[in-house]
Parts: structure tokens; sequence; C-alpha cells
């Protein structure tokens, strides 16, 4: 019993060192909410840019679908890491944003490459009498595909793009590489200065995983939603 008492007042001396003494834990809420508002925003340009990407790619030909091609071959080609070390380094460095929007910039335009070949794969499995529907009935390319298609296709797509936002989120934890304060570099700037990695590792760790859990469990209910009203 008394090794057994020794193993739990050692955690606990480490989790008051690492988590309540000198409000440490606060490093946590902070980079919490960077993270967060980081994924947000990277969210919102990777769906606008993968969008636009995916209906360029449809066109067949032309110098912006080649511009699309190569964009979407050289983001899926480099690490996130790296694309996200030159636009703050070299391309946006001495914009003066703040580093959570360069952030997001960076992340979102990875995303984007990514949310391109999803959304372009669900337009693809739409039936292709839905835009001679909306061809017949005197729509424009562009009215059929936001009015009629693109609908479908990201209903379609749902699950794939929630994945996605998954996996953007955990992308984020290398924010820090460019000084963000996001919640890696919240727990590392703890266990460097207590000397102990276990516990505010442990604690990011258990922190992804609920946001992970609770995302995708909110992205089941959406989807349960919206197959009730097919």
């Amino acid at each position: 019993m008394s090794y057994f008492n020794n193993i739990v007042k050692t955690f606990a001396d480490a989790i008051y060192l690492t988590l309540i003494k000198d409000d440490r834990f606060s490093q946590l809420v902070i980079g919490f909410k960077a993270s967060i508002e980081i994924t947000l925003f990277a969210a919102l340009i990777g769906v606008v840019l993968g969008l636009i990407l995916a209906i360029l790619r449809l066109r067949g030909k032309g110098p912006l679908t080649a511009f699309a091609n190569g964009y979407i071959t050289v983001i899926r080609g480099t690490p996130t890491v790296v694309q996200l070390t030159i636009i703050y380094f070299i391309i946006l460095g001495q914009s003066g944003l703040p580093d959570i929007l360069v952030a997001a910039a960076a992340f979102g335009i990875n995303s984007g490459a990514y949310v391109a070949e999803i959304i372009r794969a669900g337009i693809m499995a739409v039936d292709r009498g839905q835009m001679e529907a909306g061809r017949s009935l005197g729509l424009s390319y562009s009215q059929t595909m936001t009015h009629i298609v693109v609908p479908q296709a990201i209903k379609n797509v749902l699950p794939a793009l929630g994945n996605e936002l998954i996996v953007l989120l955990k992308e984020t934890s290398v924010a820090g590489y460019i000084g963000v304060k996001d919640l890696m570099k919240g727990g590392t700037s703890i266990a460097a200065a207590t000397y102990n990695y276990f516990v505010p590792l442990l604690c990011v760790a258990y922190i992804y995983l609920i946001m992970t859990t609770s995302m995708a469990s909110a992205l089941n209910r959406l989807e349960r939603r919206l197959q009730r009203s097919d």
C-alpha cells in the first residue's frame, strides 16, 4: 500500500508543479483558444479555396486548370511544417499580420488542396443528368454548379470533409514552429519550465482527444440529420 501511496503522491505533486503552481494551466487554456481559432479560420479558407480549385479542375483545360493541378501537386507533395515556415518567414514574414492569422492562412492553403480533391470527387459522383437538367432550365454553368450540383456534392462528401477538419486540428500542433502559442506550445513551455514532460504532454494529448472526438460526434449527428431529410 505504501508503494501505491507513494506513486499517487508523486503524481499529485507533479500535477501541482506543472499545472497549479503559478497558474501554469493558463498556458494550456491560451493554447487551446489559439488552436481552435487557427482551425476555424483555416477550415474556412480551406473550404472556399478547395471549392474554387475543384471547379477549376473540372473545367478540363486552360491556364487556370493547369494552375489548380500544379497547386494541388505542390501542396500535397510537401510537408505542412515546411509550408508553414515558408509562408511565415518568406512570404508573410514582413506583413505585420498576427502569428495566428499567418498560421491560419498557411494551414488553410494546405487544407485547400485536400478539400479540392474531396469536393471534386463529390461533384463527379453527382449524376450528370443534374447538370443537364439545370442547363435545360436556362441556368448557366456557374448557376447550375452553385445551386444544384455543389450542394449535393457537399452532402455526399460531408464525412470526408469532417475527417479533413479533424486532421486539420491535429496539424495545427506544429504552429509553434513560428512562435504561435498554441496548445502544443503551451504544453512544451510548461514542460521546459518544470522539467516534467509527462503531465503537461499527457494533458495536451487528452485535450486534443476530447476536441477530435467531440468534432466527430457533432459531425455524425449532422450526417444523420441530413440523411433523415432525404
